[in-house]
């Protein structure tokens, strides 16, 4: 019988991430230096989330890599989040990253099409235009909410257009990618506490609204991704009705959520780091490719992924059993003092910088990964060129959630500047 470990705060804890940074890096580098990979209690998570005898977590690098990947033997299909809820309730939430191949193949070529060079070239426009109308809806205010006014409405209007849904659904579509990703946070629970209604009734809502976007698009001449995949020429290039709900479910949380949250933590680290925002600033083009991948590394926006054990195995030095759950907390193997020097500091000249910000290597690293780049780098040209003094004003307020690593408001002050011209 396998004894879990009490000596460590436990990271599935949904509170632990609302503390201050320092106090969970120096939890984090007690990981690294007492226990990398061990065996903890799962928490309680609700009524209606079947619990399990514990969970091995991993936070080497390392170790990540290896079982990322190998799929075979580390699964990803009974889900990618510790509790383990019924197979539809997770494939329709989760869609390709709750697969395995070849199911995880077939729908990966097909969605990979929207995130081509020339897909990505063409999204370019409307990244620059969105950029430069958030500033302005902003820039003659001198103070803002950074979160909601700034990191969130980019990602937001992106996807959306990535999908071919219309301007006029954007809040219908934030307001349940909210309720998705935010569920364990006393915010965005329902005031009657039933988690799995509200749960269920927002993604219902997302997939009727891409039910209708669809059939909209049938038989049309879009270039948006919907209308690639629904008219295909060959069946074997379209999905069900069920698979594209699925997938948009995913793309407007993971595609949202990610960015957004690597831009606001970004901007805490900036104002933190005087002396990294002022290199950045100095040479932006020149820096913006190193300051962008420490900004996601340090972020963390997804902190964990769960993998499942399909037959007995050994892996970093632990015999496991099949069934066994594992959390590969991302944040900690972006903090592996065995891969990154001085792995606590913000650092935008860092280079190499193998984070995990878009997940491990192998099959499932993020299709989105170049597109949320592009988006967080033309947010900031676009904030240092016309807000050059932009800061944090105070701390931020944080998601209470284990899987997201989130900032659910940061306030933000700046010197007042005229809009600019379209």
């Amino acid at each position: 019988m396998r004894e879990w470990n009490t000596s460590l705060p436990n990271l599935m804890e949904p509170w632990f991430w609302t503390q201050p940074a320092d106090e969970i890096d120096a939890v984090i580098a007690r990981y690294h230096a007492e226990a990398p990979l061990d065996w903890f209690e799962e928490p309680y998570f609700s009524e209606w989330v079947a619990p399990s005898p514990g969970y091995w977590c991993v936070t080497r690098h390392e170790d990540i890599a290896t079982i990322s990947r190998n799929t075979e033997v580390f699964s990803s299909a009974r889900g990618i989040t510790l509790g383990d809820n019924p197979p539809e309730f997770t494939e329709f939430f989760s869609s390709m990253i709750a697969m395995d191949d070849p199911r995880h193949a077939r729908l990966r070529r097909i969605v990979a099409k929207g995130f081509t060079p020339k897909m990505l070239e063409q999204l370019d426009g409307g990244i620059r235009e969105g950029a430069r109308e958030i500033v302005n809806s902003i820039c003659e205010q001198g103070t803002c909410e950074f979160v909601w006014d700034v990191a969130a409405a980019l990602p937001l209007r992106i996807v959306c257009d990535l999908m071919g849904i219309p301007g006029s659904e954007y809040k219908f579509v934030f307001d349940r990618t909210n309720i998705i990703l935010g569920i364990s946070d006393p915010d965005f629970q329902p005031p009657d506490g039933d988690l799995a209604t509200a749960l269920l009734q927002a993604g219902a809502d997302l997939a009727e609204l891409m039910k209708e976007v669809a059939a909209a698009k049938q038989g049309g001449d879009g270039t948006d991704l919907t209308s690639m995949i629904v008219n295909a020429e060959l069946e074997d290039d379209r999905l069900s009705e069920a698979d594209l709900a699925s997938f948009f479910v995913l793309l407007v949380v993971a595609g949202n959520e990610t960015t957004r949250n690597s831009t606001a933590w970004g901007l805490k680290f900036l104002t933190d780091n005087p002396d990294q925002r002022a290199t950045w600033m100095a040479d932006f083009e020149g820096v913006a490719p190193t300051a962008v991948e420490e900004i996601v590394r340090v972020a963390s926006p997804v902190s964990y992924m769960r993998r499942s054990v399909t037959r007995d195995v050994e892996c970093g030095g632990r015999q496991m059993h099949e069934g066994d759950k594992l959390a590969m907390f991302y944040i900690a193997a972006n903090r592996d003092p065995a891969v990154f020097d001085d792995p606590f500091k913000f650092d935008v000249l860092r280079d190499p910088n193998p984070q995990y910000g878009f997940g491990g290597p192998g099959p499932h690293f993020c299709l989105g990964a170049h597109l949320a780049r592009r988006q967080i780098t033309t947010m900031y040209r676009e904030l240092f060129t016309r807000l050059p003094d932009i800061v944090a004003a105070g701390e931020p307020d944080l998601l209470q959630a284990s899987f997201i690593h989130g900032v659910k408001r940061l306030d933000a002050e700046f010197t007042p500047a005229a809009p600019m011209a379209a």
